[in-house]
């Protein structure tokens, strides 16, 4: 399997960590004070380290610094998206998709080989 599709697979279970770490408790924790909230999300967030910690480190090995990091923000936006709607229960807004196609020039532009 390519490198940057072992990175970038990795990537996305690490996200779907960091995104529920990050968003998730203002749905399911919402009752419990902040500070419960944060070291409940410390732990999921260790979750996502001890996957994306070695996923940049194989990828480092074929792409540059500048490519794991647009790799991972286009993961983040395609993570965020679908957990916004189905887990949380946000309305779809036009404003993803330009969000996503910016993302996507910058994909390009990092990855053209320029």
């Amino acid at each position: 399997m390519p490198v940057w599709l072992i990175t970038a697979l990795m990537l996305v279970c690490s996200n779907l960590f960091m995104t529920y770490a990050w968003y998730g408790h203002l749905k399911t924790l919402s009752g419990k004070p902040w500070y419960i909230a944060a070291l409940i999300s410390w732990g999921i967030a260790l979750g996502e380290y001890l996957i994306q910690v070695p996923a940049n480190r194989i990828g480092f090995t074929k792409l540059s610094l500048g490519e794991l990091k647009i790799m991972q923000e286009a993961i983040t936006l395609s993570v965020f998206i679908p957990f916004s709607i189905f887990f949380m229960h946000q309305s779809f807004k036009l404003d993803y998709i330009w969000a996503g196609l910016c993302v996507m020039g910058a994909v390009y532009f990092i990855f053209r080989g320029g």
